[in-house]
């Protein structure tokens, strides 16, 4: 019966203070739908690719696999003729992009049908309802699944045009497949069935194979059939396994999505400093309640079972209403990390969020467990105070006065500790998050003693301009510390996080662009339209790269390869440069002698690695790399390390000459042209363009244009950083609204008590407004260097950490301004409902109650 009764006090109290209470659920429920909706993208991403991967892959145990040219057909020829061949298909497999409907990227497969029964079984044989004949000799025959035939608006009999590197192509439909289950459909979309042949013309791969797989059987047996193939294999040719794909996209890119999970994870953070403050305050405000209650009989453990109880339930509403935002939030930020995983990775194409049951049973354990672990200091406090103790108020704030310093002491061990931990001369990023967040708490722990000592200070300067009114609101900060205190806490985390993240994305930006200025000299770029932006690819039709450099007002060229070559299993993108007769060397180094290395780098086993890619591998000058190649695993010496900001995998960078010695591939990617002097650029571009025709669409741009399009990727692929930078802004304002809300309704007696006295409700607003703003300005001088802190730990630690780029840090007054402003005007807004609501009330009430 007393639980009953102390439960229905608890909600009674939660539903008396409606805005307080829906401010708090909403600061819940924020942080949570963010940390979801981030794991849900990231997840559906990555199933996407996984279910894709394995739909292409079938039932193959192995895959013969080649260098950036794949594999001669001959490769499998040989091996078929062998005695005791294992089951085995030749593939081809490219990706295209759609020149209707949608314009999404799709699959091509190329098999043999006949080969194919051991492998994948939705590719039909003869005998079944596809014309086997049409499929094999019609050119351009393809077989489409019902949702891709659907998206792209064809059906059987009907005739879509794909793009292939700047050629279009066109196909033409032979039958629809329908998958037996959502789960194959899925899988399965955006894929583009042919013959061997027809892929091979399609993505310009004549005599040559993409992989061919193998099924052999589980266990030794298996084992010793490999062993006796290994052996017939050419130079160049190796055995993976198809997992091996999946695994090397997973540590493509974990630094991508382990970072957007800290950030959103940040948003988290805020929404629990706005939890405690929440909860602080409802102890705070119901002290005599709860003190009368303790000399009633309420045992300490029923009482702070009582305030737990009370962030249980705010907990678990938040937390679900966080679940329901956090999915409808992840279906708009599914479309963005996957457009950021195409631009900087891979072909990937998600047409749906992928609810996995572990990403929201995490977020429920987020959503409790952040609540009630910001719940405990408040409901311990509850519970350890005598009576007597908690029905006056003076001891409170003596305590709390007395207790400043000792905090501060605290705070700048915890400081210290996260320094220390920020130092560690290790890659991992755990220690690095721990610094960070140790760093947020340390500061937080500094706000009583500052807030005391700018606050008293404060009262001169204030009284001035606005007399009596000013120096109450200033001594009233530091006479209700323990309330100030724990608001200017939360408001100085969420305002500091907006700060942090902000500098971040600056500094980043700031240092591409200026990247981009020393490493783009020539006056034009000429490259076929690539899939994935950041790779580039996509290569020149034959002969059209030296018509290109032999425009006339071209005064010297320089060529670029771009192939993706597998280094310790991981893609890994590889560029073949060849300067021509120009002087001119786009580089800047950050290990080596860069008046040597150009001559060193001339010698057939000499590379330079980019800083990201030296960072993962802990590689130096004179550390040597090993690189798949045609001609089978080759070692190369590194004799330099440049700064590159176009991958966070890392590339590797040879000449073109070295290049062609390893690998069977004359094909170019990229041709940089140099004006002859007094030659228009735009003049130029022109030429190129008609020079050109109609051979092949490619991407002209002159050095301005293609700084700009760089740019322009940037920040596509940082919008999913701008959202949640946003998202952690709103986080933010809530907090200051919700703090400085609830700090003013807590003082409704003594402002009703001041009214009694004499204060009208035009001063009463002053008050109010003074003190708020007072509040609001502190909050935003504290959030400013630690804002600054935070972008310092996450330029030159973390994404140093995670991508291997050392950045320069870049202090921007527009995301300064922006943070007091924010802070300001939450301040300003969170005076309003109090003031007005006190200016209405009646004295007589708050006297009877004193």
């Amino acid at each position: 019966m007393k639980q009953r009764l102390l439960a229905r006090a608890s909600l009674r109290h939660l539903g008396s203070h409606p805005w307080l209470t829906a401010l708090s659920l909403l600061g819940i429920a924020l942080g949570v739908a963010v940390v979801v909706s981030i794991d849900l993208a990231n997840a559906s991403a990555m199933r996407a690719f996984e279910r894709s991967t394995d739909a292409v892959a079938g039932r193959a145990t192995h895959q013969l696999v080649g260098g950036p040219a794949g594999l001669p057909e001959s490769v499998y020829r040989d091996l078929r003729l062998q005695p005791d061949a294992p089951p085995s298909a030749p593939v081809v497999e490219g990706h295209v992009r759609a020149r209707s409907g949608d314009r999404r990227p799709l699959t091509v497969l190329g098999v043999d049908p006949f080969a194919e029964a051991p492998f994948r079984s939705y590719v039909p044989r003869s005998g079944g309802a596809v014309d086997m004949g049409a499929f094999i000799t019609q050119p351009g025959a393809a077989i489409l699944t019902q949702r891709t035939a659907q998206a792209l608006g064809v059906g059987t009999g009907d005739a879509f045009e794909v793009g292939v590197e700047g050629v279009t192509k066109r196909l033409h439909v032979v039958a629809l497949l329908q998958p037996q289950d959502d789960g194959s459909a899925r899988a399965m979309e955006g894929l583009v069935l042919t013959d061997l042949s027809t892929a091979q013309e399609l993505l310009g791969q004549e005599g040559r194979l993409s992989r061919v797989d193998l099924k052999l059987p589980d266990g030794e047996a298996g084992e010793a059939r490999l062993e006796r193939v290994r052996p017939l294999l050419p130079e160049g040719v190796e055995v993976v396994r198809p997992r091996a794909r999946g695994n090397a996209v997973e540590q493509m890119t974990r630094a991508f999505r382990t970072n957007l999970t800290a950030l959103s994870l940040l948003a988290l953070v805020v929404g629990t400093f706005l939890i405690y403050n929440t909860m602080t305050f409802s102890v705070v405000q119901r002290r005599e309640q709860l003190g009368r209650l303790r000399a009633m009989g309420i045992t300490r453990r029923e009482l702070f079972a009582l305030v737990l109880g009370e962030a249980a339930v705010l907990g678990t509403v938040g937390t679900v209403a966080g679940l329901l935002l956090g999915v409808l939030l992840g279906r708009g930020l599914v479309e963005l990390v996957t457009r950021t995983l195409n631009d900087l990775y891979l072909v990937v194409s998600v047409r749906g969020l992928s609810l996995e049951p572990f990403t929201l049973l995490k977020g429920v354990l987020l959503g409790l467990g952040a609540t009630l672990a910001a719940a405990l200091l408040p409901a311990w406090e509850a519970a350890r105070s005598a009576p007597a103790v908690t029905l006056r108020r003076s001891t409170l704030e003596s305590a709390s006065h007395g207790r400043a310093p000792k905090l501060a002491l605290l705070g700048l061990g915890v400081l210290a500790l996260g320094v220390g931990l920020l130092a560690l001369p290790t890659p991992e990023l755990l220690p690095a998050y721990g610094g960070l967040f140790s760093v947020l708490l340390g500061a937080a722990l500094l706000v009583p003693w500052l807030t005391a000592l700018l606050a008293g200070a404060a009262a001169g300067p204030l009284g001035r301009p606005f007399g009596l009114l000013g120096r109450m609101a200033a001594r009233g900060v530091t006479a209700s510390l323990s309330r100030t205190a724990v608001a200017l806490a939360a408001l100085m985390v969420a305002v500091a996080t907006t700060v942090g993240v902000g500098l971040m994305v600056t500094s980043f930006r700031g240092t591409v662009a200026s990247w981009l200025e020393s490493s783009l000299q020539a006056d034009v770029y000429v490259s076929p339209p690539s899939l994935v932006t950041r790779r580039g690819g996509a290569t020149f039709a034959p002969g059209l790269a030296e018509q290109v450099r032999a425009t006339p007002g071209v005064a010297s060229s320089s060529t670029l390869r771009t192939v993706q070559v597998r280094v310790d299993g991981v893609p890994t993108d590889v560029r073949a440069v060849d300067f021509g007769a120009t002087p001119v060397r786009p580089y800047r180094f950050k290990d080596g002698d860069a008046a040597h290395i150009w001559k060193e780098l001339e010698a057939p086993d000499a590379v330079l690695v980019s800083e990201p890619f030296a960072f993962h591998r802990r590689l130096e000058v004179g550390g040597t790399v090993e690189l798949s190649t045609d001609k089978g695993p080759r070692r190369f010496r590194v004799v330099g390390v440049y700064f590159d900001y176009g991958s966070d995998t890392g590339t590797v960078m040879m000449t073109r000459g070295t290049y062609l010695h390893h690998f069977d591939d004359p094909r170019v990617s990229g041709v940089a042209l140099y004006a002859a002097p007094g030659q228009d650029v735009d003049a130029l571009v022109a030429r190129v363009r008609e020079r050109a025709g109609n051979i092949q669409a490619l991407d002209i741009r002159s050095n301005r244009a293609l700084r700009e399009t760089s740019l322009e990727i940037f920040d596509r692929t940082f919008t999913i950083t701008y959202v949640l930078r946003l998202l952690a802004i709103g986080v933010a304002f809530i907090g200051v609204l919700s703090a400085l809300m609830a700090l003013q309704l807590e003082r409704a007696r003594e402002l009703a008590v001041l009214r009694a006295i004499g204060l009208t409700p035009r001063q009463l607003w002053g008050l109010v407004s003074l003190q708020t703003g007072l509040l609001g300005l502190l909050a935003g001088l504290f959030a400013l260097p630690l804002g600054v802190a935070l972008a310092y730990v996450l330029v030159h630690v973390i994404n140093q950490r995670s991508f291997g780029w050392t950045l320069q840090l870049l202090i921007s007054g527009d995301v300064l301004t922006q943070a007091l402003v924010l802070a300001l005007s939450a301040a300003a807004l969170a005076g309003l409902y109090p003031s007005w609501k006190m200016s209405r009330a009646n004295p007589a009430h708050a006297l009877r109650e004193e």
